[in-house]
């Protein structure tokens, strides 16, 4: 049985490639502020209000920051200062990949050409991805598709951008409800889940699981 070869690999960025660390920012924050189960608490709200907050109408990333850390402080009544949120915002550049990510990375873009589909701005992401250690073939930013994952649009606009179908791509993301529902929803057969904790396995949406990025070699039949 012969391994699928695609014409491009499409990742997650935040995540998925780059350790996006909301959680320990908000710690940064408000840690001695809550106790220990409050601040876990806290910070699955924000997590929850950031996606609610892209579900809508695109707006500005740290506006997008800003809502939902404004809405988590309310719920959990704290008090909430736009410069918490604006200090978060500033922090995501700084975000380097996670440790397996740079070695996987590279073998990979030996063969097939990597691209990233990230809910980030323009002025942030190059940041990231300078630090992941590949060469990229395209970026494409929320900024630039006018919404965010996991609404459809910066899929359609990907492909486009690419000049294939859903058939020529292996999407590969940590997250089901920002990335894998989607690329199922849009006929994106071959997808690759990165089990690195965020969620459950959902076996319904139909991917090959792999631990971390050291694994990907693997699925395309790299040594």
């Amino acid at each position: 049985m012969s391994t699928f070869r695609p014409k491009f690999i499409t990742f997650d960025c935040y995540g998925t490639l780059t350790h996006f660390d909301m959680a320990g920012a908000a710690r940064r924050i408000y840690g001695e502020t809550l106790s220990p189960d409050a601040m876990e608490a806290f910070i699955r709200s924000f997590a929850a209000y950031r996606l609610d907050e892209i579900l809508g109408a695109w707006k500005p990333y740290a506006d997008v920051v800003a809502g939902a850390l404004e809405r988590t402080c309310k719920h959990h009544q704290v008090p909430f200062r736009a410069e918490d949120a604006l200090q978060i915002y500033h922090e995501v550049p700084t975000w380097g990949p996670h440790p397996d990510v740079p070695a996987g990375l590279a073998r990979v873009a030996k063969d097939i050409p990597l691209v990233i589909l990230s809910n980030a701005m323009n002025s942030q992401i190059m940041s990231n991805v300078e630090k992941l250690g590949a060469p990229f073939h395209t970026v494409i930013t929320a900024e630039q598709t006018g919404t965010y994952k996991p609404q459809m649009n910066g899929f359609e606009y990907m492909l486009d951008t690419l000049g294939c179908g859903p058939e020529n791509v292996t999407h590969v993301s940590s997250s089901f409800r920002y990335d894998l529902m989607t690329a199922h929803d849009l006929g994106i057969k071959s997808k690759v889940w990165v089990n690195r904790g965020h969620e459950p396995a959902n076996p319904y949406y139909g991917y090959t699981e792999i631990k971390d990025i050291s694994g990907l070699p693997s699925v395309f039949g790299l040594t």
